[in-house]
């Protein structure tokens, strides 16, 4: 039987998704048995290859998330939004209701502590987008893990249940936040 192959990255966000899907703890040597890790904190690996599941959190704020959430999709058979930050731009959006010339005076012209007032504007650095967004509003998702961040059990809930072939359903006990 030949293995699933699962990618992960991280876009605007706190990686507090990531540390949940580590905190599956023993359940990655079980996950080890049925699939291979492409890009993922397990790996080294930069690129995204052909994947039968890809694992995206945080939002989508400058030209290289959407490179890489474009690269995920075309990429990955099925892909997961994990994440507040993944399904409705999270902690990331709160700047959504600013404008983002006065985000930028602010955090390195004008704010407090600055001391030497520039914007970066390194070429090396990505385009800003003007708004954070969701990544289904870039591409289509096929299915969300809720939670900031969602529990260890919810996301080893959706893999078990992706890597066997079948659809995940998390019940209220997996993603309840109270």
């Amino acid at each position: 039987m030949s293995k699933v192959k699962i990618a992960t990255c991280s876009l605007a966000g706190c990686f507090g998704c990531h540390m949940s899907f580590m905190d599956i703890d023993e359940r990655l040597l079980e996950l080890a048995e049925v699939a291979d890790f492409d890009r993922s904190p397990l790996s080294d690996i930069r690129q995204i290859g052909s994947c039968d599941i890809g694992l995206v959190e945080g939002g989508v704020c400058n030209a290289e998330n959407v490179e890489v959430l474009r690269a995920f999709r075309r990429n990955c058979r099925i892909l997961v939004a994990v994440g507040a930050c993944a399904i409705n731009g999270g902690i990331p959006a709160l700047r959504n209701r600013y404008d983002l010339g006065d985000c930028l005076e602010e955090a390195f012209l004008t704010g407090l502590g600055v001391t030497d007032p520039k914007v970066p504007g390194d070429p090396e650095l990505p385009l800003l987008l003007d708004k954070v967004h969701p990544i289904h509003e870039v591409v289509k998702i096929d299915y969300f893990i809720p939670g900031c961040p969602p529990s260890a059990e919810a996301i080893w809930t959706a893999l078990s249940a992706l890597t066997s072939g079948n659809i995940p359903q998390l019940s209220h006990q997996r993603i309840r936040y109270d």
